[in-house]
């Protein structure tokens, strides 16, 4: 198994680990987020139906208070009835009225004539207005507001008319049933589940109170009907009928807690895969420094290594042409100490900036296919296509890019297994150049074509996996260009591209 081969694997392992992981955390939280949840909503359940109690127990209060107005309204008339009885000639068992009339210590009475002047006969009055004309008629007046006069008909069609108000104690009755109801509105909104409320009249457009409500959505009518809406289909309001109020409702929804509850695990595996994205993408960083630290190092000490014999070959190499050896063996041992030389200059390379330099470009081709041709088997065949500038320059460093074109061709000779043809095709194309190098060999898997150039990737039973790493490394860093697989057909072949910048 090669080296990509594992890392492949152990990507995947890693990757099953981690959605195990990610899974396992996203129950967990799901479960917990969940009881919470269920825990708010109780609350909130709770709390609308301590809503309904209240409000019943208020209409409660309020029938109470309505049946003590109409037991004093009695009293007023029974009191009214006893008037009349006394002012009659009538003497049989006055016993009964005298006790009715002075039992009456807490209702306000006032007499009045037909025309509605005050007589002497009055009872329960602040003594500032009994002594006062004036007050008792604006007192008249008032009562009449609140309160019907009873008629007395008095000795045939003369008529008297008994105006009252409520006592003191259905007035501070009163008073408490008003701060019974202002309480129950403002508890109501003020709630301790922290729920969004909204409390509003018959026409559910007046907001008469709210809380956990953004004030900009109670005064924007459009957005408070929305809000409504949304409150609406969320739980169904409740309906509540106060004592001088009419019917009102109360629209309300989860609270926050609840709403921020149910996106936590997704927040907070948004914010985990940002901390894991962030710190794989710092260590990729720093462990390609260390790779290409190593990999500059290794590369330069090579060239240093290769130097010295190299030296000394070329020497020999000179003493075998002044002894009289061989021309010919002379001369191919040229070409391989050239050959030897170039790679040294190759390595020695690797790591600093090269000099781009302004190529013939088809030239350059011919002659790396020139010196490629008799190493290799004879039953493949090349061909290089000119440019229709056969001038056509290039800037780029001759040596890393004949080095890039010889990977491509070993690499095309060995997937047709020595038999085959290689065609070599360049053209302009704006402010690029693309060199297209395809073989009739068996061709790349397509999940496979992104992944060829990655280090360790290999085919071969003995290869390293390195030489279209290095290919990509040279094109794209020292020389900002492009390399990558055209296009590829299973038994019919590969093409790669070069392309680069004029």
């Amino acid at each position: 198994m090669n080296l990509y081969s594992r890392k492949q694997r152990w990507k995947l392992v890693l990757a099953l680990v981690a959605m195990t992981i990610v899974g396992a955390s996203l129950w967990y939280s799901s479960r917990i987020v969940n009881k919470v949840r269920q825990e708010e909503r109780r609350k909130v359940e709770l709390w609308a139906e301590a809503v309904r109690n209240r409000a019943q127990l208020v209409n409660y209060t309020d029938s109470l208070f309505h049946r003590l107005r109409e037991e004093e309204r009695k009293r007023v008339e029974l009191w009214a009835d006893a008037q009349v009885h006394l002012a009659s000639d009538d003497v049989n068992d006055l016993s009964f009225y005298l006790k009715v009339v002075s039992d009456n210590t807490t209702i306000p009475v006032i007499i009045t004539d037909e025309k509605g002047r005050p007589t002497a006969s009055h009872r329960n009055l602040d003594p500032r207005i009994a002594d006062n004309p004036d007050s008792l008629r604006a007192e008249v007046l008032r009562m009449d507001a609140v309160h019907e006069p009873i008629p007395i008909t008095l000795f045939g069609d003369h008529k008297q008319y008994l105006h009252y108000t409520d006592s003191r104690i259905v007035t501070e009755l009163a008073q408490v049933m008003d701060n019974i109801i202002r309480s129950f509105i403002s508890e109501t909104v003020m709630n301790t589940a922290a729920v969004p409320v909204i409390y509003t009249d018959s026409t559910r457009t007046q907001v008469i109170e709210h809380s956990n409500i953004d004030a900009e959505i109670v005064g924007d009518p459009v957005k408070l009907a929305s809000r409504i809406n949304a409150m609406t289909q969320a739980n169904q309001p409740i309906e509540v009928s106060l004592a001088g109020r009419g019917r009102n409702y109360i629209f309300y929804e989860e609270s926050r807690v609840i709403t921020q509850l149910r996106y936590f695990p997704y927040v907070q595996l948004i914010i985990i895969g940002l901390f894991l994205l962030v710190s794989y993408a710092l260590f990729s960083l720093f462990r390609n420094a260390e790779q290409n630290q190593v990999w500059v190092g290794m590369a330069k000490e090579t060239a240093h290594q290769l130097g010295t014999p190299l030296s000394s070959l070329m020497a020999w190499m000179e003493l075998l042409h002044e002894g009289g050896a061989d021309p010919a063996a002379v001369t191919e041992m040229r070409k391989d100490v050239g050959r030897l030389e170039m790679i040294t200059e190759r390595f020695s390379k690797i790591g600093s900036t090269p000099d781009l330099v302004p190529e013939n470009i088809d030239q350059t081709l011919r002659d790396t296919v020139q010196y490629l041709r008799p190493r290799l088997p004879a039953r493949v065949k090349f061909e290089v296509v000119p440019p229709a500038d056969p001038e056509l320059t290039v800037p780029l460093n001759r040596a890393l890019f004949s080095w890039v074109l010889e990977n491509l061709i070993r690499n095309a000779v060995d997937a047709m297994e020595g038999e085959g043809s290689i065609t070599i095709t360049t053209e302009k194309d704006g402010n690029e150049v693309h060199v297209d190098v395809t073989d009739t060999g068996k061709g790349i898997p397509s999940a496979q074509m992104k992944t060829v150039f990655q280090p360790g990737f290999t085919t071969k039973k003995r290869g390293w996996g390195l030489g279209l790493s290095l290919t990509k490394r040279i094109m794209e860093t020292y020389h900002k260009g492009k390399i990558f697989v055209k296009r590829s057909a299973i038994g019919k072949g590969t093409t790669f591209r070069i392309s680069l910048r004029v």
